[in-house]
């Protein structure tokens, strides 16, 4: 039997991280491979840093989702792929990559997974989680400072400039491909159960 292939999206800080791992550790490690789209982000080695930090990431033409959609191909016909790691503080692609081998089932995630129509069409499973502005905005303040190094204002900045526009142009509309909406975030309890049992039964 072919890999399931189960989509999560949703804005940036809006709890798709705590539902991937709730997805993973339910399903343990052996039988659920993770791919993360912010992982194919291009490299933009060939710039300087100033400019680097000036781009548009929460644009689509920043990710290299042919890349993805190849990969996922490829697993699906039994092969295994290498997945780039990307250097979020640099703005670039490291020099190793993480070997990937097929699963039962196969979990992409990131905010813009569902305005890519090619990649959308791989995908068995859709879940959004949707979590209010605000709140959003207060994850990814905390995470960007803490695990990519930004100060509060460059954050800030970013999401007025990029991620807010960004999410409204791309990200929101693109909540109605969803086969499962998870409202208030991902420790929605009885959302995440729901989700479960439909991944189970699409398996059996």
């Amino acid at each position: 039997m072919k890999p399931l292939i189960i989509g999560v999206a949703g804005g940036s800080g809006s709890g798709k991280t705590t539902v991937v791992d709730y997805l993973c550790d339910h399903f343990g490690s052996e039988n659920i491979l993770r791919l993360e789209h912010d992982s194919y982000y291009r490299d933009l080695a060939h710039l300087d840093f100033e400019d680097r930090i000036k781009m548009n990431f929460d644009h689509p033409s920043s990710l290299e989702t042919e890349l993805l959609i190849r990969h996922l191909k490829a697993l699906l016909e039994g092969y295994p792929v290498e997945v780039p790691v990307y250097d979020f503080a640099a703005h670039t692609r490291k020099d190793k990559t993480i070997k990937a081998k097929p699963t039962q089932v196969i979990l992409v995630d990131g905010i813009l997974i569902f305005s890519e129509p090619d990649l959308l069409e791989l995908m068995d499973v859709k879940i959004f989680v949707d979590t209010d502005d605000d709140i959003r905005l207060l994850r990814r303040l905390k995470r960007d400072i803490s695990e990519r190094g930004r100060s509060v204002e460059s954050v800030l900045k970013q999401y007025e400039t990029f991620v807010r526009p960004m999410h409204l142009e791309f990200v929101e509309p693109s909540k109605r491909y969803a086969d499962v909406i998870i409202p208030r975030g991902g420790k929605n309890k009885v959302a995440r159960e729901m989700v479960i049992s439909l991944i189970e039964r699409k398996l059996s």
